[in-house]
């Protein structure tokens, strides 16, 4: 299933209000550690799968990435990365991830933002981006947490005057479909275990660099108190890998 909420007017209106839409890398507090996680990109030739509007695109443009192709599924994402874009060295593409297909050993890294728990046919994927990937590239991606994933409701658990118990985790060694609401009802994520994420890159042939689970900074918490909340439990999960040379 390739669902796209994205290209739906009223989930479409939302997101793009929300602040890492609006300020871009700069409003993900997951960035800097993601980031820290690169490899050096000057000259090198790099796919972003679920790019959005494009701000990881540009980003690899101003580190002086030689070429970028940015790939999603959602025409008002491309929309909004094409208007915020003026470099004949980035590429959008218009299709599902599951329905890439580039040449072997075409780019040093692969990258990916919030976008795999929406895939189901993970494995299938993986396989394609190692042989996409030349030898010693990096495949660099963040997921939403297995531990949010878990449930179908993806929320705190709450008492009587709404204040935030804890956050539930249930169901967690049930892989699979989740229907869950972020920004509206009816979004389907695809739940699976960390151990699932590091099998299934190791039994593709990576090798595992770098696993993270990032928390709000003190400067985030600070500017935004409610993000204090964040640090009780993982709400991303992001991993580097590397294709051996």
């Amino acid at each position: 299933m390739k669902q796209n909420k994205y290209d739906d007017i009223n989930f479409f209106s939302s997101y793009e209000k929300m602040a890492r839409s609006v300020k871009g890398l700069e409003g993900a507090g997951e960035w800097p550690v993601l980031k820290a996680l690169l490899p050096e990109l000057k000259g090198k030739h790099v796919l972003d799968l679920g790019c959005g509007f494009g701000w990881h695109c540009r980003y690899a443009r101003e580190q002086q990435a030689e070429s970028v192709i940015g790939v999603d599924i959602s025409e008002k994402m491309l929309q909004g990365a094409r208007e915020k874009t003026d470099d004949p060295a980035i590429t959008y593409m218009h299709m599902p991830i599951e329905d890439v297909s580039f040449s072997e050993a075409q780019f040093d890294l692969v990258f990916s933002s919030l976008a795999f728990h929406y895939i189901e046919a993970f494995k299938t994927v993986l396989r394609k981006i190692y042989d996409y990937l030349k030898p010693g590239g990096s495949y660099v991606f963040s997921v939403e947490h297995p531990i949010f994933t878990s449930r179908n409701e993806q929320d705190w658990h709450y008492d009587g005057d709404c204040n935030r118990l804890h956050w539930p985790v249930d169901n967690y060694s049930s892989e699979g479909r989740r229907e869950t609401t972020f920004l509206t009802e009816g979004v389907i994520k695809y739940h699976r275990a960390f151990s699932t994420y590091i099998n299934d890159l190791i039994h593709a042939g990576f090798t595992i660099k770098a696993v993270k689970e990032p928390m709000p900074t003190a400067e985030m918490t600070d500017k935004i108190p409610e993000m204090k909340d964040e640090n009780r439990r993982p709400m991303f999960l992001i991993i580097a890998a590397e294709k051996q040379e």
